[in-house]
């Protein structure tokens, strides 16, 4: 949401045409992250003539300052109503950065790997405001993801599992 959408629309804008279809995951409770898609997408077409992208909503994993006890239930929740639209979508690659949503969705596209569906390569960019700490969804898929990208030394120095690129977004 917000800040997260315009980070990883920041991180699709260097995506070759070959990245297609993209298709966006967001919270049912977003309202703003699908006009900002959708504007990013238009101009995209402008130079991709063969653009393809979908989007679709999830109920949201977890509100701000929601209880850590309720968040179980609710991200349980997601994850099961994630299964069979990441079964549908079947990705190679998950590109996520930061927001809860990411979690359900990684999670559910290991659960089809296991069962030996579909393998997909999770890629998490944690946010570039994330200089000291993880944000929860960063250190919950640091064990998951195939590749976990920080933006920040410190960050390196404390997780090293992590790439540290530099900034990135």
């Amino acid at each position: 949401t917000g800040g997260h959408t315009t980070e990883m629309l920041r991180l699709l804008s260097c995506l070759s045409e070959s990245y297609s279809p993209r298709h966006y995951i967001f919270a049912d409770s977003d309202q703003m992250s699908e006009a900002k898609i959708r504007s990013f997408e238009q101009k995209r077409a402008e130079t991709f003539s063969n653009s393809q992208f979908t989007l679709d909503r999830i109920p949201r994993s977890r509100e701000v300052r929601q209880s850590w006890t309720s968040s179980v239930v609710t991200t349980l929740y997601s994850i099961l109503y994630s299964l069979p639209l990441t079964y549908k979508l079947k990705p190679d690659l998950i590109l996520c950065n930061g927001p809860g949503t990411c979690v359900p969705i990684c999670v559910s596209s290991l659960l089809l790997g296991l069962l030996g569906i579909k393998r997909a390569i999770i890629v998490y960019v944690e946010s570039i405001c994330r200089v000291e700490t993880l944000s929860l969804s960063g250190k919950i898929l640091y064990y998951l993801s195939d590749h976990f990208i920080v933006q920040w030394p410190n960050l390196k120095e404390k997780y090293p599992k992590s790439v540290y690129l530099g900034r990135i977004v």
